[in-house]
């Protein structure tokens, strides 16, 4: 006991030497101390650019200094001076890099571009100085070894599974000459993937459409074309309309334009990003990324990129994801056929002479599900307002099930005026989290939605939770409401379930808090909670005509409601191609990385059956962010993987009497609150009672139709 005592003592008096030391060098820097906001929240109004390299660096220098005395202890290593000890260095690094990180994807700028590109390599070798450090990973390995005669509670147990892992998956059993191969490697891809994303959203903002003249686009509505509008003059276009590309192939202008050159136009900008020389091409970046992770792959032991990512996935293995995406390629090729079919005769009716492309697509399809469904989407956004659908639905589906309850503040500061801060008080009515949404999209924003904390929830720091929402909703003419699609809706609640994730986290240890989980586990409960925005009880509270405050018609609920299946031929296939082409990618050998990029895609779609021309992969290789600038690489296929397990458990909680506190407690206790700190899948069969079910899945997507005459599996 006085040996765990003077080692405690000894490492308080140390840490806060450390602390002193390097909040000296940190002069009136916002960084230096926690924030005294409250749960810590960033103090936006005070964080200046230039405040982030230094907290940075000298973030990386005092977490060395604190790994020091537990790399060099002369105790026995036990789980108190060790995994614990480590859990506990880098603060000051976490809460810099974190607010970083999180600013330079939702507002930056050239100034912080630059310090993404400076410090992306500069980050990755701290990592590896930590990770390859012989003595350190020596005091781990005879932990990890003795590990059954510890006597830790599960959490504990699980942590130290996860640090041996962490650092032999890191390289921490190579020989020094490989260790510093593997550094060179990680270093040079870390500045690749910055520069990526930089000129994935250069090339989106220098690619948008100039269009000349009113008549030319015919179908929009007048909300659509004041946005339009607004983005000429946003971009000193005055004069004209600019129609701004997002970040997928697919554009939302596409389903209402009448003028199918202009259509094309803007179709052929898309998928022609970042491929077509100059600054902005990615090609090479992508073929030397592919390079660098299959070589590092090959060093640390394992056969491919994707092999040495999917065994710390759920998936756990090459097979098994190939034998999932293959499976549903050829349905959905077949009902992508289909769809394409009853376009053409509408193509045909009108005496189109034209075979439906890529650029049509979006357009008569509504036209089709006008046609079956007598349901055009214009129809609902009326009844989509941003804020009710946020009050009366996210939030309201989450009190239903939940407890919780929410108060807007205006006290705190934001980075964008638009940016929205609010107190979550939980079931009892303690305060439990503080969540940020900003909804809005704009030039200095990373296109998609995500969701990130700017504080994780942690028993052994005592903090609480601050987690955003971001997604990127065209903002409307000052004046006018902000109408949602029927995706955007989705997307709120999805990102909301994220945020439900990070806010009812109740771990023990940072390592575990919130969505700390493997990649193709961490979009399943965002997509359980989904469900919730075509919930009779919670669509009806939220889906009011933003005029008049009539609720959605029952006729036009049930036009939505039947036409719930169309179009899942076209989403399921655009989304397999991405997912088999980061597949494509990861599986090559360092000697097999093709010269010609697009060629090299082509054949991939191919060969996997997915090359239907009027379907276009979601993301083409060359903007793929998800593969080559984020944490997804090898991974895209798990939005699929845990919509297995979300349409197993939507099917769960229906039969079990759908919006109950009963549910969502057993939801939370189960496998929310859990965060990383058990194994996902055992999450999911202790909350359902089994192991998952493929066929709601199935259903869902409408793949579980007959093949049509002639197909093959």
């Amino acid at each position: 006991m006085r040996n765990r005592f003077s080692f405690f003592a000894c490492a308080w008096l140390i840490a806060a030497q450390i602390t002193a030391v390097f909040a000296a060098d940190l002069k009136n820097n916002p960084f230096a101390t926690e924030s005294a906001l409250p749960y810590h929240y960033p103090s936006f109004d005070k964080i200046k650019d230039e405040h982030f390299v230094p907290a940075i660096e000298a973030g990386m220098r005092e977490q060395l200094k604190e790994i020091e005395p537990i790399t060099n202890n002369s105790e026995e290593p036990t789980f108190d001076n060790t995994i614990v000890a480590l859990e506990r260095t880098g603060r000051l690094l976490d809460r810099a890099q974190r607010t970083f990180s999180n600013l330079n994807a939702c507002d930056t700028n050239p100034t912080r571009q630059e310090i993404d590109k400076e410090m992306a390599p500069k980050l990755s070798a701290h990592h590896d100085e930590i990770f390859l450090n012989s003595k350190l990973f020596a005091r781990v390995q005879a932990l990890y070894d003795k590990r059954d005669q510890l006597g830790l509670d599960s959490e504990s147990a699980y942590l130290l599974e996860r640090y041996y892992k962490d650092f032999v998956r890191a390289g921490a059993k190579l020989s020094d000459a490989d260790k510093g191969n593997l550094k060179n490697l990680n270093a040079e891809v870390a500045t690749l993937q910055s520069e990526f994303e930089q000129r994935l959203l250069k090339e989106r903002n220098a690619s948008s459409i100039a269009v000349d003249g009113k008549e030319e686009l015919a179908g929009l509505s007048n909300q659509q074309m004041a946005s339009l509008t607004a983005a000429a003059k946003t971009e000193h276009k005055e004069g004209k309309f600019v129609i701004q590309l997002q970040n997928t192939t697919g554009q939302p202008l596409l389903g209402s334009l009448q003028n199918r050159p202009l259509r094309e136009r803007i179709m052929q900008a898309s998928l022609s990003r970042n491929s077509k020389g100059g600054e902005f091409d990615t090609r090479n970046m992508v073929q030397r990324t592919a390079w660098i992770r299959a070589e590092k792959a090959k060093l640390l032991g394992y056969s491919n990129w994707a092999a040495y990512q999917l065994e710390d996935q759920t998936a756990h293995d090459v097979p098994t994801v190939n034998k999932l995406l293959a499976k549903l390629a050829p349905p959905a090729v077949d009902n992508a056929k289909r769809e394409a079919a009853d376009m053409q005769k509408i193509v045909d009716a009108e005496k189109g002479d034209f075979q439906i492309s890529a650029w049509d697509w979006d357009f008569y399809s509504e036209k089709v599900r006008k046609a079956k469904y007598a349901f055009d989407e214009s129809e609902v956004r009326p009844y989509y307002e941003l804020n009710h659908v946020l009050i009366d639905g996210v939030f309201y589906a989450a009190g239903k099930l939940y407890g919780l309850t929410f108060r807007e503040r205006h006290d705190l500061p934001v980075y964008q005026p638009d940016v929205r801060v609010f107190d979550v008080y939980d079931r009892d009515g303690k305060p439990l989290a503080i969540f940020i949404g900003d909804y809005y999209a704009r030039a200095s924003k990373r296109g998609g939605a995500w969701m990130n904390a700017y504080v994780q929830q942690s028993k052994l720091f005592g903090t609480k939770p601050v987690v955003a929402n971001h997604l990127n909703i065209p903002k409307p003419p000052a004046g006018e409401p902000t109408l949602l699609t029927q995706d955007e809706v989705r997307t709120a609640f999805h990102e909301f379930g994220h945020a439900l994730h990070g806010m009812f986290s109740n771990v023990k240890y940072p390592r575990f808090s919130g969505t700390s989980v493997p990649r193709d586990f961490v979009e399943y409960p965002s997509q359980v909670n989904e469900m919730w925005a075509r919930w009779p009880e919670v669509l009806k509270n939220y889906a009011k005509h933003y005029k008049t405050g009539e609720p959605m018609p029952q006729a036009l609920l049930d036009k939505l409601e039947a036409a719930e299946k169309f179009n899942q031929g076209f989403k399921t296939t655009e989304y397999l191609s991405a997912s088999l082409l980061d597949q494509a990618w990861h599986q090559l050998q360092p000697d097999g990385i093709p010269r010609d990029a697009v060629a090299f895609e082509g054949d991939a779609l191919r060969k996997a059956g997915v090359d239907f021309s009027p379907v276009p992969p979601r993301y083409r290789s060359f903007y793929f962010s998800h593969a080559f600038a984020g944490g997804y690489s090898a991974g895209y296929y798990s939005y699929l993987w845990s919509e297995v397990l979300d349409a197993d458990t939507v099917e769960w909680i229906k039969e079990h009497g759908g919006l109950k506190r009963e549910n969502g407690d057993r939801f939370r206790a189960m496998l929310l609150s859990r965060g990383g700190s058990a194994a996902a899948l055992e999450l999911f069969k202790t909350f359902v009672g089994r192991d998952p079910y493929i066929e709601p899945l199935l259903k869902r997507r409408g793949l579980d139709r007959p093949r049509t005459a002639g197909s093959t599996d």
